[in-house]
């Protein structure tokens, strides 16, 4: 099923670096032409992990290195020189198979500001619509004008085994917020039911949907544990890679296109060890300068977060259910049934709010979770309780990725500068004061047992951003490391279709270059960036723009709610 350095061949139309969450989606459609040979390579090994497989036990994998590149920040100067946790999959599947499964595509507007920041109107909500719609099997809601059914990837909604999920979202509509069946549909504003690509019970990653269906192809060649170390360049095009397969260090040709699709870290980590980005830097370095193209590693941005938590009246939370005891027969009808609490991430209700008026659209989001814990099963608090995650959408501050030394097998220097403006501060500090005036709306009464975290003694605005700088997280959402944009943008490293600036044959896929980021988890938004250039790479017709409409409040500048 994969290969070896001795099974390689000396050269394929394409080579594709990265079989995560956008590889593993080029890999299937640029093998649907018999004609086409193609070679992925990925850095992990194979998916074999009941913990990846059930929705339930997905912070287990973000805690090892065994499937996760588990990178760290350098010390963020606005958060009390905290190092922060970033975890990447380093697995078939890559960050499909790590992540928490949230199936949010982002707002409509993003991709309006997408064809305004790229200049090409392809990049418009209408032209993307159809291709979240291609990727997607979502019978509980589909077929309709927004959601598609018999797509690879496996979309469900939540049974909303707990009240606490119904509480939070009446809490949202008495605090004056709409009601929304759809986050993904005509409406994104307003708190509804969250939905996660998990099927039959089990997550729904692109290795499942797109990979594995696709190595029963002769004209795909696969090879994992494989580090890829160099682009090789010659003339000013990139013609192969040059590839540490299970330990032999071997070089393969492309005579197409080599196509990264590594990630917000990796993808411009590789294009810096290839000697393309910022010429000092790299020189400094020791690192060969071939292309100096100064955007690449630069841009980074994320989605910061915290977790707004109170302690429940109750015994309706994953309190109980996360107890040893409980774990054998909760394990053995998720693997015999697909069902129970092992079968559901637990994020079955969320929102998206704005915190002033004027915001075009919303600018935070919740996640609602009925345990109180961290995101990654950590800290979980002793008593029985429920927490809304809060976050903000496009924060203003802007990081970098940048080698560590000219070393592949070194891990990336990485920089967010989380909350580096005042806007960024003041978006969290009303996200918090927000939060706590939903879960104290009347719809909670009967499950509020007081605030555990940030606390009573919290209040304040300086008290609230000391609390935020300490506990704030990453909602590991890195992007627009490679960004898209005309060559006439000095930070742009790739155009609108993916193609680095300045080389040819060299192709970028992936998270790293979104142009900004989207209002919501990326995951679904990369898998349609992939499905939408795949069409580009083989020259096919685009799928024709849809033309669905979508909500803009009519009291924009009057009233955030």
């Amino acid at each position: 099923m994969t290969a070896r350095a001795q099974d390689l061949a000396k050269d394929y139309d394409y080579i594709i670096i990265g079989a995560g969450s956008a590889g593993c989606v080029l890999a299937n459609r640029l093998t649907e032409d018999p004609d086409v040979r193609v070679l992925l390579l990925e850095a992990g090994k194979r998916d074999l992990s009941l913990y990846i497989h059930m929705p339930a036990t997905f912070a287990w994998p973000l805690k090892t290195t065994t499937f996760n590149w588990a990178y760290e920040t350098e010390p963020e100067p606005f958060v009390d020189n905290r190092r922060m946790y970033q975890p990447r999959g380093k697995v078939w599947g890559g960050s499909s198979s790590v992540n928490g499964m949230c199936y949010i595509r982002g707002h409509a507007l993003d991709y309006e500001r997408w064809a305004e920041e790229t200049g090409d109107p392809d990049w418009g909500y209408a032209h993307c619509l159809p291709y979240f719609k291609k990727c997607e099997d979502f019978p509980q809601v589909g077929p309709n004008r927004y959601h598609g059914v018999g797509g690879p990837l496996k979309v469900t909604r939540g049974t909303q085994w707990s009240p606490l999920y119904q509480a939070f979202i009446q809490a949202g509509v008495q605090a004056g917020y709409p009601e929304t069946d759809d986050l993904n549909g005509f409406q994104q504003e307003g708190v509804g039911p969250m939905d996660m690509t998990v099927g039959k019970g089990r997550r729904s990653s692109t290795a499942m949907g797109y990979l594995r269906p696709a190595l029963k192809r002769p004209n795909l060649t696969f090879a994992d544990r494989t580090l890829t170390t160099r682009i090789l360049l010659e003339k000013g095009r990139a013609v192969g890679v040059q590839a540490s397969v299970r330990g032999t260090l071997t070089e393969v040709r492309a005579s197409r296109e080599v196509i990264l699709s590594g990630g917000a870290f990796n993808s411009p980590q590789l294009m810096m060890l290839s000697g393309i980005g910022d010429a000092e830097e790299l020189a400094a370095l020791g690192v060969k300068v071939h292309h100096n193209l100064k955007g690449v590693g630069k841009n980074l941005q994320d989605h910061p977060e915290i977790y707004v938590q109170y302690k429940c009246k109750t015994k309706d939370t994953l309190y109980g259910v996360l107890k040893p005891w409980k774990q054998l027969p909760i394990g053995l009808e998720w693997l015999l049934r697909g069902t129970g609490p092992g079968a559901t991430n637990h994020f079955e209700a969320g929102g998206f709010i704005r915190s002033e008026p004027g915001v075009p659209h919303p600018n935070l989001q919740y996640h609602f979770l009925p345990v109180a814990a961290s995101y990654d099963g950590s800290g979980m608090q002793n008593v029985h309780g429920y927490q809304a995650h809060i976050g903000p959408m496009r924060p203003e501050s802007r990081g970098w990725v940048k080698l560590r030394s000219a070393d592949p097998k070194d891990k990336p220097r990485i920089l967010f500068n989380y909350f580096s403006t005042e806007r960024d501060r003041r978006e969290f500090r009303d996200g918090i004061k927000l939060t706590r005036e939903i879960m104290n709306q009347p719809a909670f009464a009967p499950f509020n047992d007081g605030e555990l975290a940030p606390g009573p003694d919290v209040t304040s605005d300086a008290d609230i951003d000391a609390y935020a700088r300490k506990m704030v997280e990453s909602a590991y959402h890195p992007s627009c490391t490679c960004a898209m944009g005309p060559d006439t943008e000095p930070m742009a490293v790739v155009d609108a279709k993916g193609r680095v600036h300045g080389l040819d044959g060299l192709r970028i896929v992936d998270a790293s270059i979104m142009p900004s980021v989207v209002s919501g988890n990326l995951n679904a938004p990369t898998i349609m960036m992939a499905e939408k250039l795949a069409d580009v790479i083989r020259g096919r017709q685009p799928s024709p723009p849809d033309l669905a409409p979508y909500h803009t409040p009519d009291d924009l500048n009057k009233t955030r709610r």
